[in-house]
């Protein structure tokens, strides 16, 4: 564990720094804000220790600073009897904790422990919000693929609602998440609802919420995904499958920004942006009686359609090696090349289920397969249609 004591007055920083590396923390010394900056630019440190009052920069704008070049450190500010006010000032701007002087030995060393703790916390958050974020990547550099990017740069910043379209397996909720994190919403939450997956008995209570006692098993309130998903996204999957009296309600939220959840007669404002996605020709269930009309030229704003994997096939080598890899990191199989002879049969095969159908059978031949895989092993481990 690295922490950084910054403090003007020699004797404090000095056995402030004896102290930590008697329990085991390696320590770096500042003796004024502009050189404890340009250190935590450099350094990566579990904990800062800043003084508040100091010549020069004082430790709030020293706070600041580092708070806004995304120092992830935790950072402690220590504050004399008169700087209390100025030390809870801190905590609100961002600060992990301010420890009084004269310091007390077994709070500083507590509040050092947690802070530590509270950036290997962060630090594993990050690296695996880059983990999942790197597995829902869109691959490809086919026409229709660089075509679709570019309609989500487009589209992604604004508010507008979007109905994605395409088969099933072929990666619409992908785009769904790349227009929120790509959105001024993308550190609001992103929320998904499988419509097809819900019982329809059920779908109102999943969406709006319910209150205790509305019905028999409503044993307490429940908030709904609209209400989960306020200030920030929420996706309608399979939207196509939603019961009517579900659809009207939608509508309701979508014109006038509010909802009232199962059992209650009050209204609730939400602001959330909603994107739907189905497999279905929506305008034939319209003509079916199965869709609502007002409820179809709400939801689609923007349309796009996502290709299927029979027209980009182009972009199967390019996702077959990167299949290859994540497969590897989850499960621990050991990476195979695939010859170019398998890769061409896996271009000439009718990918009926898309890129879902595409990664399960890049895991089977790095199961079943040789080192490369081979034409023969496609021929042997792979249903050719």
């Amino acid at each position: 564990m690295k922490i950084l004591i910054v403090d003007d007055e020699r004797a404090i920083r000095n056995s402030l720094g004896e102290i930590l590396n008697d329990e085991g923390y390696t320590t770096d010394l500042a003796d004024n804000g502009q050189t404890a900056i340009e250190m935590a630019g450099k350094e990566k440190y579990d904990a800062i220790l800043c003084d508040i009052k100091m010549p020069g920069m004082e430790g709030t704008e020293v706070l600041e600073r580092l708070i806004k070049d995304g120092v992830e450190s935790a950072i402690i500010m220590i504050s004399g009897h008169g700087d209390i006010d100025t030390a809870v000032e801190c905590i609100k701007k961002g600060a992990f904790d301010f420890i009084q002087k004269p310091l007390d030995l077994n709070r500083l060393l507590i509040t050092i422990k947690n802070a530590a703790e509270r950036t290997t916390i962060i630090a594993e958050n990050t690296t695996l919000k880059k983990k999942v974020q790197g597995n829902r990547e869109m691959i490809g550099e086919s026409a229709p693929i660089v075509h679709l990017r570019e309609m989500i740069e487009k589209v992604a910043p604004t508010d507008a609602r979007v109905l994605i379209t395409g088969s099933n397996g072929s990666g619409k909720e992908l785009v769904a998440r790349s227009l929120h994190q790509q959105s001024a919403r993308s550190s609001m939450p992103y929320v998904e609802v499988n419509c097809a997956a819900i019982p329809s008995e059920l779908i109102e209570s999943e969406l709006f919420g319910h209150e205790k006692g509305a019905f028999t098993s409503a044993i307490k309130q429940h908030k709904g995904k609209f209400e989960q998903a306020d200030g920030g996204t929420l996706f309608l999957d399979e939207i196509g499958d939603m019961s009517l009296a579900a659809q009207a309600k939608v509508l309701r939220v979508l014109q006038e920004k509010k909802l009232s959840r199962v059992g209650s007669d009050k209204d609730i404002e939400v602001d959330v942006r909603v994107i739907a996605a189905t497999n279905k020709d929506l305008k034939e269930e319209i003509a079916k009686g199965n869709f609502r009309e007002d409820l179809y030229h709400r939801l689609s704003v923007i349309v796009l359609h996502v290709p299927s994997l029979d027209e980009r096939k182009d972009d199967i080598p390019l996702l077959v090696n990167h299949f290859i890899g994540q497969i590897s990191n989850e499960t621990g199989l050991l990476p195979k090349e695939f010859s170019p002879e398998a890769i061409k049969m896996l271009q000439d095969k009718s990918w009926t289920g898309n890129i879902r159908e595409l990664r399960n059978v890049v895991e089977r031949l790095m199961i079943l397969g040789g080192n490369p895989v081979s034409e023969g092993d496609v021929k042997d481990y792979v249903f050719l249609g």
